[in-house]
């Protein structure tokens, strides 16, 4: 190549183009391609137009902008076929044929006419393609006077079938007038939420903003709120008809998930709809990747059809994302169940079945015998459906998606999917001091589940609080991890604003609704569901009673423990250490304060007995019959003992609630325990419950959305509701 010509620093500045200032910057000189072969100095090159060419332009507006842009835009509407990088070669060659082109026509262009011929002739391999493809952009090539052809012949001799796709214009760039979308700006809201890029600014904003919110009304939904601590609220409402297209489905999703949905899609609907009602709103939430908290999740209506859509959305995430999933479940019969819904959801009607490594040993120890249930064992419909299958809550499992098969029992750090209940996770998890602990396969959990989380407030909510704190941290070690492909926002220990959290319940409770305020901080923002109870629970009960409900005064929410042991200590239980008030039944819900009532009871040398869940059988027999045969005043019993074994306590003539019950159903479930001795002391019969205005919720499930507000509201601290009238 030649020497480079000694132009001024401003006429060089003045005449590159962008990508020959780029080159000038970053490596202090130019292109060699740009090396003028002859010895002589190059004067510079001014672009003149010709009087008779059609394209519009000034000489002045050519010195000021030596890209020529409206040939540059002629050029993408023409070309479908030319990578990024051959777009930026094509926009500098074309100025050099334009250049060339004006040589010609130009009689005044003597002394840099055998430049340009011979730099034409030393790059006329390289630039063939280049050439073919500007010529069109080119007014003088069209009617076959330049000095290269510009024949449709030429355009398809380049036409480069194998490689045709991954240099396409339609797929790397976004057209507006066919609204193509690129992978940058995809329609895909996966896409669209991890590549969002937060800023520091943003990060240090959320502490400190305000919770922004907004409630729509959904049609199966019911009252929506949306929130969020980011500057952007996004909301919207469901459409009427979700074809499968539109929501972005993995393969083989699309054809899958039709058959494995099929057991709740009858009538019209199972032709126009892949889904429920309820499952078309649910997954439209999880696919915009806003946290959910659905808190009207019933093992008895449609916890499986929840079920299914869950499972959906994290079969979905993991086959786009190759990331990890944390489903938490109470019992080891519903991690089979999502489980064996992952296999249909793969496998489909397919021929070929796919792989399911260590399959046995699976359901060996997640299947259950039937036959390990006592036949004459009656319990309510809802208890059936929770208690069902195998009910051992200490468990984990990692789940690695392969093509065409499953490994189950897979490394936590090599699984895509972990299954596990609160328990098996905290034992896992430890505790600060202990020597072998591990929470690390935690920081990239992008998609948290959190299913029957009511059920976690019957087990122990402090697993789940121990979960909560542990989640997305940065982890001690890297495990072998290629930093090279780790999202910079995992880097900065952003995760948590990314992760998606989906928690499904059966009631609205405050420790499961701090759960979802407190450590749901998701950028795309969160979705509550929050539906009052119009009637509530009490007019389930079937005996004639007489309800009085007092209402304790507390300062704030930490102090509501000690007033209320004060208030029942000082208030409620002189009322019944008379021996005509005996068979009194406590119902206690928290097992803090039935330990408490108990050392008191001791204490204070009352007549008593007490069960709870770690009572043993023969514990438990005693106390009821000498509850039943009135040899002990007060019985003592727990709510969790309730929940796990239902049992009818026989002889009660005197209720206490010392809190509202958890679920709303366990009151009227306890009242009408009275008529299972009725031997004519119905008109003797007494029911009191103790509430502050801490339990507005609880509250509301048990007397209705409109009584609840009147009685927080009224000046007295005493009402009264009479059921059973006839």
């Amino acid at each position: 190549m030649g020497k480079r010509g000694s132009r001024s620093r401003s006429q060089l500045l003045h005449t590159l183009t962008k990508k020959q200032k780029k080159h000038l910057r970053d490596f202090g000189e130019e292109h060699p391609f740009y090396d003028r072969v002859s010895g002589k100095e190059a004067k510079p090159q001014i672009y003149q137009r010709s009087e008779n060419s059609d394209a519009s332009g000034s000489e002045s507006e050519a010195e000021s902008e030596p890209e020529q842009v409206s040939g540059y835009h002629k050029l993408l509407a023409t070309l479908k076929n030319a990578s990024e990088e051959d777009e930026e070669e094509e926009e500098d060659e074309e100025e050099e044929e334009e250049d060339s082109v004006v040589d010609e026509v130009e009689t005044n262009s003597e002394d840099d006419g055998s430049d340009v011929s011979m730099e034409k002739e030393t790059t006329a391999e390289s630039t063939k393609v280049q050439e073919s493809m500007v010529l069109p952009a080119d007014p003088e090539g069209k009617d076959g006077d330049g000095p290269l052809g510009t024949s449709q012949e030429s355009l398809e001799e380049f036409t480069d079938a194998k490689h045709e796709s991954l240099f396409s214009l339609e797929t790397n760039f976004l057209e507006e007038s066919e609204g193509a979308c690129s992978l940058k700006v995809s329609q895909d809201p996966f896409l669209q939420h991890v590549n969002k890029e937060l800023k520091e600014k943003e990060i240090q904003a959320v502490a400190t903003n305000p919770r922004t919110t907004h409630q729509l009304k959904w049609p199966v939904l019911g009252q929506l709120v949306f929130s969020s601590k980011f500057q952007k609220l996004e909301t919207f409402k469901p459409s009427k008809d979700v074809d499968l297209k539109s929501l972005h489905l993995q393969k083989p999703l699309e054809s899958t998930w039709t058959k494995t949905n099929s057991q709740f899609l009858s009538g019209p609907s199972k032709s126009s709809s892949p889904f429920t009602p309820l499952q078309k709103e649910l997954f439209l939430i999880m696919n915009s990747y806003q946290d959910l908290f659905y808190p009207e999740r019933t093992a008895l209506k449609n916890g499986e059809e929840i079920r299914h859509v869950y499972c959906l959305h994290a079969i979905n995430h993991v086959l786009k994302a190759n990331a990890q999933v944390l489903i938490v479940v109470p019992f080891r019969e519903a991690a089979l169940r999502v489980v064996q819904l992952f296999i249909s959801l793969l496998e489909g009607d397919s021929k070929k079945k796919i792989i399911v490594s260590n399959k046995k040993r699976f359901k060996g120890e997640y299947g259950s015998d039937p036959e390990e249930r006592p036949p004459n064992l009656k319990r309510p419909e809802d208890y059936e459906a929770v208690f069902v299958g195998n009910i051992d809550d200490h468990f984990r499992i990692g789940v690695a998606i392969l093509q065409r098969s499953i490994r189950l029992y897979a490394p936590f750090y090599s699984s895509d999917i972990l299954i596990a209940s609160p328990l098996g996770l905290r034992t896992i998890i430890g505790a600060e001091g202990e020597k072998k602990r591990d929470f690390d396969f935690l920081s990239s959990i992008e998609l948290l589940i959190i299913d029957q989380a009511d059920i976690y407030l019957m087990q122990n909510w402090e697993h789940v609080l121990h979960l909560m704190n542990h989640m997305n941290l940065l982890p001690l070690d890297s495990h072998g991890v290629d930093f090279s492909r780790v999202r910079m926002w995992s880097l900065n220990s952003w995760s948590k604003y990314y992760r998606q959290t989906l928690l499904f319940g059966a009631l609205q409770d405050a420790q499961i609704n701090s759960v979802f305020s407190k450590y749901c901080v998701n950028l795309q923002g969160q979705v509550a569901v929050r539906n009052v109870p119009i009637t509530g629970s009490i007019s389930h009960v079937l005996v004639q009673l007489p309800h009085v409900f007092q209402r304790m005064e507390a300062e704030n929410v930490a102090s509501v423990i000690d007033a209320r042991f004060n208030f029942f200590v000082n208030k409620i239980l002189p009322q019944y250490r008379d021996a005509v008030m005996s068979h009194t039944l406590i119902y206690v819900p928290s097992y803090f304060d039935f330990v408490r009532l108990r050392n008191y009871f001791k204490k204070e040398e009352l007549n008593f007995t007490h069960i709870c869940e770690y009572t043993p059988k023969s514990g438990i027999s005693r106390a009821r019959h000498f509850f039943l045969q009135g040899e002990k005043q007060f019985l003592l019993l727990t709510e969790r003992f309730h929940f796990y074994k239902r049992y009818t306590i026989k002889g009660i003539r005197n209720l206490i609630f010392y809190e509202l019950p958890t679920y709303s159903h366990f009151y009227s479930e306890v009242c009408n325990m009275l008529k299972a001795t009725s031997r004519g002391e119905e008109a003797a019969w007494t029911c009191t419950v103790l509430y502050s205005r801490y339990d507005a919720q609880r509250l509301a499930a048990v007397v209705g959305v409109t009584r609840a507000a009147q009685m927080l509201q009224s000046k007295k601290n005493v009402h009264l509701f009479i059921t059973g009238e006839r």
